[in-house]
């Protein structure tokens, strides 16, 4: 049951934030009265790391249930949650609230952070303070992020333990850069370190390493010619077959014809694909010589480490069957081989991993991972301190711009979307907004819109800049101007795009006038172009009559067409009559109706097109623009004529400034001659006038037969009295006898 307040501003009811009560009450305030519903999360003058902190599900929006969500969570932090409605960056520590768990661990937190930062004494902390988390953190190598780094301890021999872990399974950075190793990382390593050991322990009691620490490489030497080796007897076996197929398994002439036509190399790669020696049937593989020479170093190897130790030196030629026998005797080794395990700790060397298991560094690792653990919930507070101080200074700016629009019709504030100013055709408009392209919904705002790109070096940006006063004669695409953002940068502007719509009454009064010269003037070219072409085209034959004078035939002038000179004279005629009438109907006006009938006459030209403007700033809007650019507007913000005179500035001298008019461009001659005119003008109507006073007062004489004028009262004319009946004769006296 709280109790709102609202205020009126620009024709919308919206709700007043002034409390914490207010704030925390939002979450039961009908969605309806909210002015916005949604915005987006980029394109805003406010930190994006504030409003990706309010963006619990980091779709790139923010809607009601997330603001709710995060005054929520403020309120146990924080004495009274009203102090976000201040706006300040710097949250006081003297808000945090000790009586709950949140807030006390909030406030340890923050003096922690200030302690670190050589800020013991401060009463407030900064959005400047929190986000330094490098410096906050390196005051301590365990910070609570389950990282540990070799400077967590000062025992050498740990620290050799970390180093080796990081080696061998790579490290996790910690919060401060650093590289250490995780619990999860530590556990790992020891499996590894135990799982190589006991792998390794296995062969000794096997008895599978036929020449001690040698077999490994004579293993290593024998896989790198087995493809080889045995392709080899391979061939022997089908030369013994069919001696015929001796010259197709020894490669053909031809090939060795392709390579000796190149300059061979000294390992002599190019033959690596032929046999390794020339094939017989039956013949054994020699190991010394007469080999191909891209095998001569791997055959050679094979000697020394597998053969000479299981056959002797002297045997330098292998047969298929020793061949056979010497895999056999080396396979258990080779299975052994595959089963290798730990083999992410091997660089380390058998030694060293006897070392570490047989030491107590993987106790004195969880010693060290028990401690970061016990502080991690008051470092992880550091991060609900950073969120407090983000809150304390933004939180404040957005509510004001989607509960209300509170900051956009303030003449103190700019709202968070309004990018920055515009100066252009001398004239500068507040009414900025960042945008992606231009789009169609804008129109229905029934606002001037000029899409405007910005660029300075290395950066460019578009704005939808609305002009609300003034005229649009001189707004057109490729105008320049420049844009200052909010941050008082200066960027390079040009208009790209225009939707059209009246700025003001005053433009649409001038209007039609402004169109009737236009087209006046279009006409008067059209009708000069025309004119100088058929000029043209006379000149044109005249030449061309001249250079063929001999060859023109004289023709007999043309008759009057009698029928044209009538149809002429009757509409001189009619032009006549109706001027005639007009002058009767003008003529016969009283003096002080000549003023109301040229009132008249203007209010027929411009009203229509004044109603028509009037009517579409009277719908004027700021939704569609917004909604153009990701914002979901609920309540109708309207940009009524005395808001959009107060958004765009128009050009004004200051105050006390003074004008010189001595001009010494000024085309003295024409400006004469239109001073000459205009006296002349005002001469022949004062005339006119006196005149025209002069024929009507004589018209209407007085009975005296003085003239009377329109100011004077006239006397009613005389009637004539009606002559007396005749008196009715006697009757006659009849005659006497």
């Amino acid at each position: 049951m709280h109790t709102w307040k609202f205020f009126r501003t620009g024709e919308l009811d919206q709700v007043s934030l002034e409390t914490g009560a207010d704030l925390l009450n939002l979450e039961h305030l009908d969605q309806k009265l909210w002015v916005a519903l949604s915005c987006p999360v980029k394109g805003l003058e406010l930190d994006e790391a504030t409003l990706k902190l309010l963006d619990a599900d980091g779709d790139g929006r923010i809607r009601v249930p997330e603001i709710i969500a995060a005054l929520k969570w403020t309120a146990p932090r924080l004495k009274d949650v009203g102090v976000l409605l201040r706006g300040t960056d710097g949250l006081a520590l003297a808000d945090l609230n000790e009586a709950t768990p949140e807030g006390k661990i909030c406030l340890a937190s923050a003096r922690q952070i200030l302690a670190s930062l050589g800020k013991k004494e401060a009463a407030a902390i900064t959005v400047a303070d929190t986000s330094d988390t490098a410096k906050i953190f390196a005051a301590s190598p365990l910070n609570g992020d389950g990282v540990i780094p070799p400077e967590a301890t000062e025992d050498p021999v740990v620290q050799a333990l970390i180093k080796d872990i990081v080696a061998c399974l790579g490290g996790t950075a910690d919060r401060t850069g650093s590289t250490g190793v995780t619990a999860a990382q530590i556990d790992t390593f020891f499996g590894e370190l135990f799982a190589y050991a006991t792998w390794v322990e296995s062969s000794a009691t096997k008895d599978i390493a036929v020449l001690g620490e040698a077999t490994d490489a004579a293993v290593a030497a024998l896989k790198a010619v087995r493809p080889k080796v045995e392709d080899y007897f391979g061939r022997c076996r089908l030369a013994a077959f069919d001696p015929r197929a001796a010259a197709a398994l020894n490669r053909a002439e031809s090939e060795y014809l392709a390579i000796a036509a190149k300059d061979l190399k000294i390992t002599a790669d190019e033959v690596a694909g032929f046999p390794l020696s020339r094939i017989e049937g039956g013949r054994p593989l020699p190991l010394l010589a007469e080999v191909n020479p891209a095998w001569a170093a791997a055959l050679a190897t094979l000697h020394q480490v597998v053969v000479t130790p299981m056959l002797g030196a002297a045997k330098t030629a292998l047969t298929e069957a020793d061949w056979i026998a010497l895999n056999v005797r080396f396979a258990p080794y080779e299975t052994w081989l595959g089963s290798k395990a730990g083999s992410v700790v091997e660089k380390l060397g058998l030694a060293r991993i006897k070392e570490i298991l047989a030491g107590q560094g993987k106790e004195a690792l969880a010693a060290l991972v028990a401690q970061d653990q016990a502080l991690e919930p008051q470092f992880k507070a550091i991060s609900d301190v950073d969120r407090l101080a983000h809150y304390q200074r933004d939180l404040r700016d957005l509510l004001h711009n989607f509960v209300n629009f509170a900051d956009f019709y303030s003449r103190d504030r700019y709202a968070v979307f309004q990018a920055g100013t515009l100066y252009l055709d001398s004239r500068s408009t507040e009414l900025c907004i960042r945008v992606d392209a231009a789009n169609p919904l804008a129109a229905m705002s029934k606002a001037y819109i000029a899409y405007v790109d910005c660029k300075r070096p290395g950066a460019s940006m578009k704005v939808a800049a609305c002009f609300t006063q003034g005229d649009s004669d001189y707004l057109f695409v490729g105008r320049n101007g420049v844009f200052y953002d909010r941050k008082g940068q200066d960027w390079d502007a040009v208009i790209t795009t225009i939707v059209d719509n009246p700025i003001s009454i005053r433009q649409a009064f001038w209007s039609p006038y402004k169109k009737f010269i236009r087209m006046i003037e279009e006409q008067v070219a059209k009708r000069a172009a025309a004119a100088e072409a058929a000029s043209n085209a006379k000149l044109a034959g005249a030449a061309d009559a001249t250079a063929n004078a001999d060859k023109v035939k004289v023709e007999p002038p043309k008759k009057v067409d009698v029928g044209a000179v009538a149809a002429i004279g009757v509409a001189i005629t009619g032009a006549i009559s109706a001027l005639t009438l007009i002058l009767g109907y003008v003529f016969q006006l009283k003096a002080w109706q000549y003023p109301l009938v040229l009132v008249g006459i203007v209010l027929v030209i411009s009203l229509p097109s004044m109603v028509i403007a009037w009517l579409k700033l009277r719908q004027r809007t700021l939704g569609p623009i917004l909604e153009g650019n990701g914002w979901a507007v609920n309540g109708r913000v309207k940009i009524n004529i005395p808001f959009g005179t107060a958004l765009t500035d128009l050009a004004k001298k200051p105050a006390g400034s003074k004008l010189s008019l001595d001009d010494p461009y000024e085309d003295k001659e024409a400006t004469a001659r239109k001073r000459l005119v205009i006296f002349w003008i005002v001469v022949f109507g004062l005339l006119g006038g006196a005149g025209w006073i002069r024929w009507d007062a004589v018209k209407h004489r007085g009975l005296d037969g003085i003239p009377h004028y329109f100011w004077q009262e006239r006397a009613a004319p005389a009637v004539a009295a009606p002559a007396a009946a005749p008196a009715p004769a006697a009757p006659a006296e009849p005659a006497k006898p």
